[in-house]
């Protein structure tokens, strides 16, 4: 069952070649990877995508997660694909890594005045060791958001007024791109404490507030096995069913048809063409950004 809107499809195609070609490589690397959130369902409900979903995500452990980026930039090469993540002199306002197609064009609206690589993307998040005492747990979460906050730079948004007002007044507080990068840093080495350890449970914690803190069984998560997902095979976690559920409930039973949309709110989409063609038209459209 594929999506009937044509750009659509093409963006998911273009995300299949993106998430095929990230999971060669992981199996070249012995790195551990696996689909996740709407990708993870797509697999099993649809053995492809969910047809209105505009995008993939992974999940990887936090080691791999860390070698996958030394990797790359040992490895890779190519002007298609480039694998980009948050630095003291680069921010793209995601607090996770992206892997983006340079040749295409899938301009998000918290982004359109940057300047950065505007392809469409995958989205890879790191799992880490969730404490296993509850206090311990919402310390944690606390110094998630902290990092979710400085490293994305932005307020967030449609998460209510305490976390709106709260993003706004840390913000405030370190004015400079260089106090956001050293705060971020600071909060994500606190977050990550618990990763020389063996709790039994994993967290996510580089996501939005939704799903901030979210604590899984780590042996949901000790492997991956291959599934059909359209004309290829991906991977998705050995405990893919526990991990769903615990999620998205029925995770078999489609959504209503009202429900039944893409969920990133973007300027301008154009799977034939590179954003570079869009500068100044679809993104840094203000001189002063220019």
């Amino acid at each position: 069952m594929y999506s009937d809107d044509k750009q659509l499809r093409q963006v998911q195609e273009t995300s299949l070649k993106l998430a095929k070609y990230f999971s060669d490589f992981c199996d070249k690397n012995d790195l551990l990877c696996y689909l996740c959130g709407g990708g993870a369902i797509g697999s099993i409900r649809h053995q492809g995508f969910v047809p209105w979903d505009d995008d993939l995500d992974f999940f990887m452990p936090r080691a791999d997660y860390e070698k996958l980026l030394v990797l790359w930039r040992k490895q890779e090469s190519n002007n298609k694909y480039v694998l980009l993540r948050a630095t003291k002199d680069y921010n793209d306002r995601n607090s996770f890594t992206t892997l983006r197609d340079k040749n295409t064009t899938f301009i998000k609206t918290y982004q359109e005045n940057l300047d950065i690589s505007h392809g469409i993307q995958i989205d890879i998040f790191p799992l880490d060791i969730a404490p296993a005492k509850s206090y311990q747990r919402k310390i944690q979460k606390f110094w998630a958001l902290v990092y979710a906050i400085y490293c994305s730079q932005q307020i967030p948004q449609n998460h209510g007024k305490f976390l709106a007002n709260l993003g706004g007044l840390l913000l405030k507080l370190a004015p400079s791109q260089l106090n956001k990068y050293h705060i971020w840093k600071y909060a994500e080495t606190k977050m990550r404490k618990f990763n020389s350890q063996s709790t039994g449970f994993v967290t996510e914690l580089c996501v939005g507030p939704r799903y901030m803190g979210n604590v899984y069984p780590e042996k949901d998560f000790a492997s991956a096995k291959k599934v059909i997902f359209e004309d290829t095979e991906l991977p998705i976690p050995i405990g893919y069913d526990n991990y769903l559920k615990s999620v998205f409930g029925d995770y078999m039973k489609l959504p209503p048809e009202n429900q039944r949309i893409a969920h990133h709110e973007t300027v301008y989409i154009d799977p034939d063409n590179s954003y570079k063609k869009y500068k100044g038209i679809y993104y840094l459209t203000n001189k002063e950004d220019k």
